[in-house]
């Protein structure tokens, strides 16, 4: 097996030692079912990485003895702001682990009228959490050494007025005449705005068309709200990232 990678948002020094508890530990001693001295990678999420050694396993908890940084930047030069209308449970897991893979840079859930869930208080907390571990999860998974950022869910009227001036807005649509290979080569950011399960009801349409995004469809075919985000990113990383 290859050396498993772990995700430990300490600081990270060659030669110094961290002590990791709860799920990632668990992971380590009862999943992976390392023994001490098991080689590993470990990263912390702000682009670092370094090799590591189990040297210590406890009844709740390990050691891990920090080797020598890795130099490995696996980040797209393709800044792509995912806004993404709110999706149930798996199509929503979905969504987020293979954006990590292919390479976003930040997520903004969001609530829209066609949304089939709906949280609040104590059950968005916990939601949130459980995609920040799905987040982490993927990176592990993929190399990713930073962890892309998962803004609080938010509603479309009220986060579209917060964007700043700059950047490419795209809103998959799937009446426009437009699609990927029309546009020209974005200076910027691009903001891709998904919606939900049945898509945008017309109003969020309207408002998101007056906020300056521009509809494209991605082919003749309807597709789903998983299926036409990652659709999209990996349209956008074949014609401007790191897909080249």
């Amino acid at each position: 097996m290859k050396n498993p990678r772990l995700f430990v948002p300490q600081s990270l020094t060659a030669g110094g030692k961290i002590m990791v508890e709860g799920q990632p530990a668990h992971h380590i001693m009862h999943v992976l079912r390392l023994r001490g001295g098991a080689e590993l990678k470990v990263f912390d999420g702000a682009g670092h990485e370094h090799h590591a050694v189990l040297a210590d396993i406890g009844r709740a908890r390990i050691t891990l003895e920090i080797g020598a940084a890795i130099t490995a930047d696996r980040e797209s030069s393709l800044h792509i702001f995912l806004a993404q209308g709110i999706a149930r449970h798996d199509r929503m897991d979905l969504i987020l682990q293979k954006a990590v893979e292919l390479g976003v840079h930040t997520i903004q859930p969001l609530w829209m009228q066609r949304s089939q869930t709906h949280l609040k208080g104590e059950r968005q907390g916990k939601r949130l959490q459980h995609w920040q571990g799905v987040l982490i999860s993927a990176c592990e998974q993929c190399g990713r050494n930073t962890l892309p950022g998962l803004l609080m869910p938010a509603g479309l009227p009220e986060w579209i007025v917060t964007l700043p001036p700059a950047g490419l807005r795209l809103l998959l649509q799937p009446d426009s005449s437009d699609t990927l290979s029309t546009l020209a080569r974005p200076a910027g950011d691009i903001i891709l705005l998904v919606g939900p399960e049945g898509g945008l009801d017309p109003d969020e349409q309207s408002l998101a068309i007056s906020a300056g995004f521009s509809g494209i469809r991605l082919g003749p075919r309807i597709l789903r709200t998983e299926t036409a985000a990652l659709a999209a990113i990996s349209g956008l990383q074949t014609l401007w990232g790191d897909f080249q």
